[in-house]
């Protein structure tokens, strides 16, 4: 018996030393994120890229450290440090007009990467707000496109929550933002035609 009890206490130790390992590159992870994030909407897209660059180290040191433990895998903080990946990753490339990344290429599972796809929908809508307040409402337009192409690829992924990792509450929520955004925008576009009015209606008036 205290043979099969070293050899199980030997294989907790190893994983439980893997364990807080993956907690840390997962923190760093995130963290490399969230920067990346904010450096896109600052339009800082050379740090944005660095970032990107050193998440995505992170990622594969994460997950080639859990190679051999699967639970550790599909962890909670695993995937959610990867759903933040794909996020950043998404984010990026949409605010920068560039191809969306692929879950392959970033390593990242589907599940996790649909999550993204939706989180990077609500950063879509900062950045649409941002575009409003700078009167730039033709490329308002074009980004709130792009969220409507989200949320029509989600709407069609109907399986179980167990398989989508949640994504149906993530759907619902891109849903909600979508159409605050849409109002958003379709306010300011009424305002920016009736300033144009007024503006031509004064120039007829005093000309």
């Amino acid at each position: 018996m205290e043979i099969i009890a070293e050899k199980i206490r030997t294989n907790f130790e190893a994983k439980s030393k893997v364990r807080d390992e993956t907690l840390r590159l997962s923190r760093q992870l995130i963290r490399h994120c969230a920067n990346a994030i904010r450096a896109t909407h600052r339009s800082e897209f050379e740090n944005a890229t660095g970032l990107l660059v050193t998440a995505k180290a992170l990622a594969s040191e994460m997950v080639d450290g859990v190679a051999d433990y699967a639970d550790l895998y599909h962890a909670g903080y695993t995937q959610d440090a990867l759903k933040e990946f794909a996020e950043a990753s998404i984010t990026y490339a949409l605010i920068t007009d560039r191809p969306l990344p692929d879950p392959d290429e970033l390593g990242v599972e589907y599940a996790a990467y649909l999550n993204g796809l939706g989180e990077a929908a609500g950063e879509l809508r900062r950045h649409v707000l941002d575009i409003i307040r700078y009167g730039e409402l033709e490329r308002g337009e074009k980004v709130l496109s792009m969220m409507d192409d989200i949320y029509g690829v989600l709407v069609t992924i109907d399986f179980p929550n167990a398989i989508t990792g949640g994504l149906r509450r993530t759907t619902d929520m891109v849903r909600g933002v979508l159409e605050r955004t849409r109002g958003d925008l379709t306010m300011s576009l009424r305002q920016e035609k009736l300033q144009q009015a007024l503006r031509g209606f004064e120039e007829r008036v005093n000309g």
